[in-house]
């Protein structure tokens, strides 16, 4: 499929996968035995003996209302033989969870992680838990905040001129400029309806897309530019 600005074409292609199965895949590659949790950019990878017939766990972020389940992932030497097997599971960090608070369940026993040694316990639950400390780093983008505003992001050189221009307005650059509000990060927030939008940041007359957001349009000039769908 051909995004362009206001008009899709579609056009037979093989199925791409997402940022977010690539990086699923390269982490699954990487396990290659049973540890405790680890961090890993925005994701966090658990991983169990593969001496059950089930295992799953679940978040308290979730109020444990989901039993998310492990998978399998057997490795193998040159020669193809089996050399041992673990379960593991990849958990997508929402951005607002900087720390969290889990259950193992194996076999339909519920449990703490035996691999894990940090410990927390639920008075409301009256049972012990394990924690994981997910505090890291958290780049600002270009996203929707609440009541109807567009936190519209560019990090860059300080001292800069960063105008911003769009289908929201008939692509006049000259209405918005974003404010430098620390040393090389540049925002403005911007009240917008639901509906999609296509935008660009610009430099005098020199436009350019916004790299903290990965959708991607042309316009009818044949520029490149950036395109949000704001729910």
């Amino acid at each position: 499929m051909v995004i362009l600005c206001g008009m899709i074409f579609a056009a037979k292609a093989e199925p791409v996968l997402t940022e977010e199965e690539l990086d699923f895949a390269q982490i699954a590659l990487g396990i290659d035995r049973v540890q405790p949790p680890y961090l890993k950019g925005d994701y966090v990878i658990f991983t169990q003996e593969y001496d059950s017939r089930f295992v799953g766990i679940a978040f308290d972020f979730e109020k444990f209302n989901t039993i998310h389940p492990f998978q399998s992932r057997k490795m193998h030497d040159a020669d193809g033989n089996e050399t041992g097997a673990v379960y593991f599971f990849v958990l997508r960090l929402p951005k607002s969870v900087q720390e969290f608070n889990y259950r193992i369940v194996v076999d339909g026993l519920w449990t703490t992680d035996p691999l894990n040694k940090s410990k927390s316990f639920s008075r409301e639950a009256n049972l012990t838990l394990s924690h994981f400390d997910a505090s890291r780093f958290i780049p600002p983008v270009t996203e929707k905040q609440q009541e109807g505003y567009v936190r519209f992001i560019y990090r860059g050189k300080s001292g800069q001129r960063i105008r911003l221009g769009g289908s929201f307005t008939n692509w006049d650059s000259w209405i918005y400029q974003l404010k430098e509000v620390s040393p090389g990060l540049y925002q403005l927030d911007l009240p917008l309806p639901p509906g999609t939008y296509e935008y660009a940041y610009f430099v005098g007359t020199t436009s350019f897309i916004d790299e903290s957001n990965p959708q991607r349009c042309y316009t009818a000039e044949g520029k490149k530019a950036s395109r949000l769908v704001v729910n």
